[in-house]
């Protein structure tokens, strides 16, 4: 390991995919932008959908259906293993470690004004932009005015209906566009998780913190009322309207867990698996809206979810099901289990029906993708970390750059990985530093404690390579580290004296 404390301190030049020919051009797609609709899940694991585990508990033929009808990523990754990171870095194109490098956690600096969101890249190309669901980027109630500063409406959304966090955390209240629609005057005792049912009773299960909540605010009724305002936004779409953004950001099947009656026991895998199946048919419904108006055969729907689920030993051991798959870990890890995610998009006429695609993907590739689609052209040093992975949904040779590496990350900057090929280090806290922007060993650390291993061989991260192969932990270590202290991770990414923000 002392060889290694002496090489990382250089870094070695990332290696990025060379231009191919036949690329998708953004000219011949900006005459034919389809509408967009994007849904997150909430804390749902990779392993829930038997579309990807076939052993799975939890039946989910509507997320099934959009994979059988279009394309499925078997090595997609949220932006971050915990909600706030995976947001950010979806909406922005960029890993919040670059502007959130503290924990305890910290908002990252979403709010700045101007930056550039998906929203706002598309709104620019003449789309509509919506949002329903949960925010957790950071939102003010004004009381006096009955309004909050920081929604969804100020970088880049003409309409948006949610609310400001997870449904376990206070106040409890709902948003429309930038106001309240009703204050969070009343107050709940909240309750624990059962815990005959679940490993974790005051993070698991029907649980929700003490705290404000709007008068009639019921928790079990957000899920369906996010789902309707979803189905309702595209019901007022039409063939002939301007394209439009969808966002639906599910607040499920994150705790509380509380499935309808109609859903309770239509998994094996407890009032978990029931919620997960009322989100099977929030996808459900969502399709139906876009049939109904005609709309399916020119809109691309991707589903995923933000990270891994919240799932642990006992909880397997008591249902027989793992949420995580075959993967090592749950939310708030750096192993797969905490970030690799379902992820199925379809998108008739242009993606394949039935394929499956092995393309590395992060959330923030989305930036770059939905602008391709949509034949805009990203301001300079916006989406630093997003590749367009539209040649990977087309089947079509790429010209630009493709991802090739990945940096994983929880807490923000608290700790990391980084993925390169079929290798994978990981940081745990306090095996190093950011510091302006420069990541350094820790003053007082093990190098030891650092975790290398390969994925295609261990995917589900049993054995520590580090030990063995210290030249391939000092190239990854020397990789993150460029990829730090540029700031980018796309060539020409580099970030502007502007941030990339829209002038």
């Amino acid at each position: 390991m002392k060889k290694i404390v002496a090489l990382m301190s250089s870094a070695l030049p990332l290696a990025f995919m060379a231009q191919g020919a036949g690329s998708v051009s953004q000219k011949a797609l900006s005459a034919d932008r389809p509408n967009i609709i994007f849904i997150l899940a909430d804390d749902m694991g990779i392993g829930d959908c038997s579309v990807y585990n076939p052993a799975s508990k939890i039946p989910t033929p509507n997320i099934d259906r959009l994979a059988k009808e279009g394309m499925l990523f078997m090595d997609a990754h949220a932006a971050g293993s915990i909600c706030v990171p995976s947001r950010y870095g979806l909406l922005t194109g960029q890993y919040a470690f670059r502007t959130w490098d503290k924990f305890p956690p910290q908002f990252p600096n979403l709010h700045d004004a101007g930056r550039v969101t998906i929203a706002s890249v598309l709104k620019s190309g003449g789309y509509d932009t919506a949002m329903v669901g949960k925010w957790h980027l950071g939102m003010q109630q004004l009381a006096k005015e009955g309004k909050v500063r920081y929604s969804p409406i100020t970088v880049g959304f003409d309409y948006f209906f949610g609310m400001e966090q997870s449904l376990d955390t206070q106040p409890y209240y709902y948003v429309e566009n930038d106001r309240m629609v009703a204050a969070p005057t009343g107050h709940t005792d909240g309750q624990q998780g059962d815990p005959s049912k679940v490993s974790n009773p005051s993070i698991q299960g029907a649980m929700w913190r003490e705290g404000a909540i709007a008068p009639g605010f019921v928790h079990a009724q957000c899920l369906p009322l996010i789902t309707s305002k979803a189905a309702d936004y595209i019901k007022g779409r039409s063939a002939e309207g301007k394209p439009f953004f969808l966002y639906v950001a599910l607040p499920a099947p994150h705790a509380p867990w509380l499935p309808l009656p109609e859903f309770q026991g239509k998994s094996g895998a407890g009032d978990y698996g029931d919620y997960t199946v009322q989100v099977d048919d929030s996808v459900r419904q969502v399709l139906e809206a876009l049939e109904q108006q005609g709309l399916a055969e020119n809109t691309l729907v991707i589903f995923t979810a933000d990270n891994g689920p919240l799932w642990f030993r006992g909880d397997v051991q008591r249902y027989g099901h793992n949420a995580a798959g075959i993967y090592r870990g749950a939310k708030g890890d750096l192993y797969e289990g905490g970030h690799r995610e379902p992820f199925v998009a379809r998108w008739p006429g242009k993606i394949r029906q039935g394929s499956t695609s092995a393309q590395l993907v992060n959330f923030t590739d989305m930036m770059a993708t939905f602008a391709e689609i949509a034949g805009v052209e990203l301001p300079a040093g916006a989406g630093p970390d997003s590749f367009s992975m539209l040649p990977a949904l087309l089947e079509k040779p790429a010209t630009g750059p493709q991802r090739t590496d990945n940096v994983h990350e929880c807490h923000g900057g608290a700790s990391l990985a980084f993925r390169l090929g079929d290798w994978k280090l990981c940081l745990p806290p306090k095996t190093y530093q950011i510091v302006n922007g420069t990541i350094t060993p820790g003053a007082i650390i093990d190098l030891q404690r650092l975790e290398l291993y390969n994925l295609k061989n261990d995917p589900s991260e049993k054995t520590n390579l580090s030990a063995q192969n210290p030249e391939k932990t000092t190239e990854l270590f020397a990789l993150l580290k460029e990829n730090v202290e540029r700031g980018c991770s796309r060539p020409g990414g580099e970030v502007t004296p502007t941030g990339g923000r829209v002038r």
